[in-house]
């Protein structure tokens, strides 16, 4: 486990701050800025650049949920999220939220290293998968793009699908582009002189 790890402690108690805080640096953590709620919290992790957010809500509101929702989907960071009482909507909802930890009554200081560990873990998992969904929706995306191309040159052309694509990939080899930009601006054309 990296220790200069930078982490944002997001707690409005400052007693339990002070626990997470201490136990975070028995850890071996000491690069730790500590802000006292939700709020301004995209703009507090834009300025502190943390690799990792803690945050401790003693009962999580709809409204500290929300804000969790807004600043997964904009910073993409690992998200630890301490809480003394939840059920099973609040828990459904920080996930949803983007929460990679979501620990009910387990604020103990002993329990840090492990439970940072386990966030950065499952974020860094479901990060890689999001990339490899990402990859291939914009492969599917460019195969049906380059089909809808073939399509074209077949009926313009008179050629054979196998025909169209081998003028496809020909034309991206000499003019030294992809084959999906060509069939883009096949398509473009096509629509034009429509």
């Amino acid at each position: 486990m990296v220790h200069n790890l930078r982490i944002l402690i997001v707690d409005a108690n400052q007693v339990r701050a002070a626990i997470i805080e201490e136990g975070l640096r028995e850890a071996g953590y000491h690069e730790l800025v500590r802000v006292s709620g939700t709020t301004g919290l995209v703009a507090a992790i834009e300025r502190h650049d943390p690799d990792v957010v803690v945050v401790d809500l003693e009962n999580p509101s709809r409204d500290a949920l929300a804000d969790m929702f807004l600043v997964s989907r904009h910073v993409k960071r690992p998200i630890t999220m301490f809480v003394d009482q939840s059920d099973a909507a609040s828990i459904e909802e920080a996930v949803e939220a983007g929460v990679s930890a979501y620990i009910v009554d387990g604020l103990k200081k002993e329990r840090l290293k492990p439970i940072l560990q386990t966030c950065i873990s499952r974020f860094n998992a479901f990060s890689r998968l999001q990339q490899e969904l990402d990859e291939a929706r914009s492969q599917l995306d460019d195969r049906k793009t380059i089909d809808r191309a073939k399509g074209i040159v077949m009926r313009l052309k008179g050629l054979s699908e196998e025909e169209a694509y081998a003028l496809l990939r020909k034309t991206a080899m000499n003019e030294k582009r992809k084959l999906v930009d060509i069939a883009r601006s096949i398509i473009t054309a096509a629509e034009v002189l429509k």
